[in-house]
């Protein structure tokens, strides 16, 4: 982790859950704190176990409005904000998948650690001009899933929680993915016949 993502995680600790909220904000905008926010997230539950919910929340809605604030930037400044910032064949992708799955695009990278490549779903969300609320529920649901497993995480194994993400972190990712995946494809098979009622 960069020197300076130290600084901010120290001072954001002493801070508790407005520091959380802080550390995912800027993480989640214009900033690139790689693992910052889970670390400090499972640190604080770690000393501080009966605040667990009250550090996820804050994690959470620290990283839908950094989110939201990328969303409506490149909303208003269009592909070109995106174009500056990552290659062509890279935008082109994303948007194939937008057009192909819509707002799940945005919801599965949402529950993914660090590294994983998140920024350029949020920002294609915002070219491609995604509904608020169905992005601010897209954001909720990952990452609330996100920082809330990781709460549990420190819960059950206190610090080697993060030791944990790391060597189990893409088994878990994958079972969520499936349960996503069969939750929503369920869901318009149940839809279906209704509405053809």
């Amino acid at each position: 982790m960069p020197l300076f993502a130290f600084s901010i995680q120290g001072a954001a600790a002493s801070l508790g859950g407005v520091g959380l909220f802080i550390v995912t904000f800027l993480d989640s905008s214009f900033l690139s704190l790689p693992e910052a926010a889970d670390l400090l997230l499972i640190w604080m539950v770690v000393q501080h176990k009966p605040r667990m919910l009250y550090y996820s929340s804050m994690a959470t809605l620290g990283s839908i409005a950094g989110c939201f604030v990328l969303y409506y930037v490149t909303r208003k400044a269009g592909d070109a904000f995106v174009r500056r910032r990552f290659k062509a064949e890279r935008i082109e992708r994303g948007f194939q998948l937008f057009q192909r799955y819509g707002v799940l695009v945005l919801l599965i990278p949402s529950l993914l650690p660090p590294p994983s490549p998140f920024k350029i779903f949020v920002l294609l969300a915002g070219v491609v001009a995604i509904s608020p609320v169905k992005f601010v529920s897209a954001i909720a649901l990952g990452r609330g899933a996100r920082y809330f497993g990781e709460g549990l995480l420190a819960l059950w194994y206190g610090e080697q929680a993060m030791a944990f993400l790391r060597t189990h972190g893409l088994t878990m990712f994958l079972v969520a993915t499936v349960l996503i995946l069969a939750l929503t494809f369920g869901r318009r098979l149940w839809r279906r016949p209704r509405e053809a009622m």
